[in-house]
Formats: structure tokens, C-alpha cells, sequence
């Protein structure tokens, strides 16, 4: 009797199955008939699509600045420039140049913005130097008053430096000021503005000595 191993027994070969190629198919078609579909629905979506109106308007503006001019006068009629290198000399009361121990003396400045300027703007003393033999025996002192001959040595008003500073200082800040005004026109200048300058001397004053004083009167526009 001839023996048979396992290995040597083929098993039959299954033929395909008819049944899940017909079902494989119909996967195929509907899938390619869902895709149809949606190209379709892509195509009418873009088909339907506006487009957006837009319009613009547009705006410009031309700048120009404004005009500003500080001048002064020592006595209230003839008014001019007066920059650090060539300062107005203003005229003091009798016994400036001849002073004695304790005295005091006044001298009228004035100032207002001429008629170009195109705002107001607010006065101070921004600056002071001193100078001399004498300077460290000197104080002063800085009020706006009503008129040229309202400045006496004795005048009061608003304080812009307070008696007793010294030659070469100023009010710490913020300094005081007063107000000026533009011109109403453009033909008359601004109102004048009446400062009297009071200088006094120590009770320890020396004999032939002297002292200079310079003052900056500054106009802020605002």
C-alpha cells in the first residue's frame, strides 16, 4: 500500500466568487456617481459667485504756520527788537548811578506782540545775569503794573520776580507770568504789558563800586 503525506494532498482552488465582483462593482459605480454629483454642486456654487463694488473718496489738507513777534519799549512809544546782543537800556529813577546803602530804584520796561503775531501768549523772566563790583550787593525784583508811570520803586502788582532775588536769578519754576494778547485786527499791535524792574542795594553796599544787570523777558505762545 502506497502511503500519501499531507503535503502531497492539494486542496481545490475556489473559483471566484460571482456574487462579490457584481457587489464590488456597484461600489465602484456609486462612488463615481457621488463624485459626478459633487463636481456638479462645485460647479453651480462657483457659477453663481459676484463680485464685490467698491468706490473711495479722498481728503487733503494744505498747513501753514503762524506769525510771532515779541517787542519792547523803555517808555511806551517807540517799540523794537531787542535781542541779548543789543538789549534795550532802560532808565531807572533818579539815583541809579549814584546809590547809597538800603535804596531802591525802578525803571519801566514795556512789551506786547506786534500786530503780525497770530496767538497770545504768556510773559515771564526766564532769564537773569549780573555782573560787577557791586552785583552780589544788589537784589531786584520784577511786577507788572497799570502804566509806565505807575513804575515807582515803591509799585506793587503782579510779581513776576520777587523783591530781594538775587542779580543773576530767577523765580524756580513753574515761573510766574501774565498774559499777552494777540492783535484784535492784524493792524494795531497787541495790548501792551507794563513791567517795572526794582533794584535795590544791600545795607552793606562798598563805596565806587558798580553792577550790570541783563533780564530776558520771555513770550510763550500757547
Amino acid at each position: 500500500m502506497t502511503s500519501q503525506h499531507p503535503s502531497d494532498v492539494l486542496s481545490p482552488v475556489e473559483p471566484p466568487q460571482a456574487g462579490a465582483a457584481v457587489h464590488e462593482k456597484g461600489l465602484r459605480s456609486r462612488r463615481a456617481r457621488a463624485i459626478l454629483a459633487g463636481g456638479l454642486v462645485l460647479g453651480v456654487g462657483a457659477a453663481i459667485t459676484l463680485a464685490a463694488w467698491n468706490d473711495s473718496e479722498f481728503a487733503t489738507g494744505t498747513f501753514s504756520s503762524g506769525q510771532f513777534n515779541l517787542v519792547g519799549s523803555v517808555d511806551g512809544l517807540t517799540f523794537d527788537e531787542n535781542p541779548v546782543g543789543a538789549p534795550a537800556a532802560v532808565t531807572f529813577t533818579a539815583g541809579f548811578d549814584d546809590l547809597a546803602p538800603s535804596e531802591t530804584v525802578a525803571a519801566p520796561f514795556v512789551v506786547h506782540l506786534d500786530a503780525t503775531t497770530t496767538d497770545d501768549a504768556d510773559l515771564t523772566v526766564a532769564s537773569a545775569v549780573g555782573s560787577g563790583t557791586a552785583e552780589a550787593e544788589l537784589t531786584y525784583g520784577v511786577v507788572a503794573v497799570a502804566s509806565v508811570a505807575a513804575c515807582t520803586p515803591t509799585a506793587t502788582g503782579t510779581v513776576l520776580v520777587s523783591p530781594g532775588t538775587a542779580l543773576d536769578a530767577v523765580e524756580a519754576a513753574p515761573l510766574p507770568s501774565v498774559p499777552l494778547t494777540q492783535s484784535v485786527d492784524g493792524i494795531a499791535a497787541g495790548a501792551d504789558v507794563f513791567l517795572c524792574i526794582q533794584v535795590s542795594s544791600s545795607t552793606t553796599l562798598a563805596q565806587d563800586t558798580d553792577a550790570v544787570g541783563l533780564w530776558e523777558f520771555e513770550a510763550i505762545s500757547n
